[in-house]
């Protein structure tokens, strides 16, 4: 069985922008955490910046409210999984 390819950057940042639009559209989650998710989005759209400094961005957003005590465990995983994925993007 041949290993799979590692992703790149730009897939890992279209990963997470995925998890995150589903955070954002998510009435179950608190307004604060969707306008987190909604600015971690705009950070990792910005084509101006590397990919690394898009990640970077969009992780100092989320971490904002990662520790939020009215997030639903649900929507503090799925960030903590986009954190961990944006942590493996590198120029």
């Amino acid at each position: 069985m041949a290993a799979k390819a590692p992703m790149d950057n730009e897939a890992k940042i279209r990963l997470a922008m995925s998890i995150l639009a589903g955070i954002v559209n998510d009435t179950g989650v608190p307004r604060n955490i969707r306008r987190a998710a909604a600015e971690a989005l705009t950070h990792l759209r910005d084509l101006s910046l590397s990919p690394a400094v898009r990640a970077a961005n969009a992780i100092s957003a989320l971490e904002e409210v990662s520790q939020d005590p009215n997030m639903p465990i649900h929507a503090r995983t799925r960030i903590w999984n986009v954190i961990s994925i944006l942590e493996t993007v590198r120029d």
